[in-house]
């Protein structure tokens, strides 16, 4: 699985404005980290991680 269908697959029914909002990021910046366009910096990534309760290991950095 990608880190774009892991970021998909974490936000789940949570509207993208609502995330962006959350970790201070642009809706279109989500939407390339979903898109697989871009790869969060790390600042972001622990962000992302910690919003969505999930460890960074899993979301960024395994591959399943």
């Amino acid at each position: 699985m990608t880190i774009a269908e892991k970021l998909v697959e974490a936000r789940g029914k949570i509207p993208r404005k609502t995330v962006c909002e959350a970790i201070g990021i642009a809706l279109s910046t989500l939407s390339m980290y979903e898109n697989g366009e871009r790869i969060p910096r790390d600042r972001i990534k622990l962000k992302l991680a910690n919003f969505y309760q999930k460890d960074i290991k899993e979301l960024f950095y395994e591959q399943n």
